[in-house]
């Protein structure tokens, strides 16, 4: 029998204290060849942390990091050269033209001048920046700025890719763009660990990383996830929505509440045997029940319903 895989990014235990501050609480994690892995969780989650560390940009305070079998921390010049890593806000220089800074990301990287003019060639027609070949990068919009650092960020041919949240701010069709790139990397055998803010590209991804103060919660592909939930979810439209919410929250049978919009997404232990009861509190309390029906989750709502047992648990 063939030994397994090298997986082609692992992180094993990885921890960051800063003082007494822990952004990332021994964070493990397997990401195979050719696979593309979402990081999703809020704004300090430990998102930004986690990828710093399995770049080589961050060393860890303790547990390990490995980039297809090379210790990250150990030997990170030697790591680097099968990562490309893109950082949150935009690092290239604003005053180069987009050539000089694909140029200057290959010379970084020490790939011969002949090398760099043909995989510049095919990086500028894969992002759909040829024309734009000339013009400084401060000229571009921020969804052009983006698909520039990512083929900067490709220069090398890295085998492995860090991104962190590449579409944040960034217009519906440059993010549709942005990810039909990736799904051109991907089918070339790349691997990616993409952090975002939009569970609708973690939707994307074959498997799904959540973290919430700075620990891994859950690690697994998007239709596991909602398909091992617990409970049953129904949709709720009524009016006042927000007493609505404050009721339904003290009930027996009710895991969790969250407001979407104009309908609450409610939680309920058992929806056959809880349903009823709900409805009836509400009508009781005199309020506009207008419909209640199933729903399916959502990535969202796991997360929800994820980070609500954490703090249920610390408590």
């Amino acid at each position: 029998m063939s030994p397994p895989p090298v997986p082609a990014l692992e992180a094993e235990r990885l921890r960051k204290e800063f003082g007494p501050l822990v952004a990332v609480a021994d964070v493990t994690l397997a990401v195979a060849p050719g696979e593309i892995v979402g990081l999703v969780g809020p704004d300090g989650a430990g998102k930004t942390t986690t990828m710093r560390m399995l770049s080589g940009a961050m060393p860890p305070t303790s547990g390990t990091a490995r980039v297809a079998g090379i210790d990250v921390v150990r030997e990170v010049e030697r790591a680097r050269l099968g990562i490309g890593y893109m950082p949150q806000r935009f690092s290239l220089y604003p005053d180069l033209t987009v050539a000089e800074n694909l140029r200057f990301s290959a010379d970084i990287y020490g790939v011969p001048r002949r090398r760099q003019r043909e995989q510049a060639a095919r990086l500028l027609e894969f992002a759909r920046l040829t024309p734009f070949v000339n013009r400084q990068a401060q000229h571009l919009s921020g969804g052009m700025r983006q698909k520039l650092m990512l083929a900067a960020t490709l220069m090398h041919t890295p085998r492995v890719l860090l991104l962190d949240e590449p579409t944040t701010g960034v217009d519906p069709v440059s993010r549709r763009e942005f990810w039909q790139i990736l799904e051109g990397l991907l089918a070339e055998g790349v691997t990616v660990l993409v952090s975002t803010a939009y569970l609708d590209e973690a939707e994307r991804c074959q498997r799904v990383a959540l973290m919430a103060g700075g620990r891994l919660l859950q690690v697994d592909t998007p239709a596991a996830m909602r398909a091992g939930i617990r409970g049953g979810l129904v949709q709720v439209i009524v009016e006042p929505q927000r007493e609505a919410r404050r009721l339904l929250a003290a009930l027996p049978g009710v895991l969790s509440v969250e407001a979407f919009g104009s309908r609450l997404h409610v939680w309920l232990q058992d929806p056959a045997h809880d349903q009823e009861p709900m409805v009836a509190a509400l009508r009781q309390a005199g309020m506009q029940v207008a419909a209640v029906r199933p729903a399916r989750a959502s990535l969202e709502d796991v997360f929800v319903q994820a980070v609500a047992g954490r703090e249920g648990g610390d408590g």
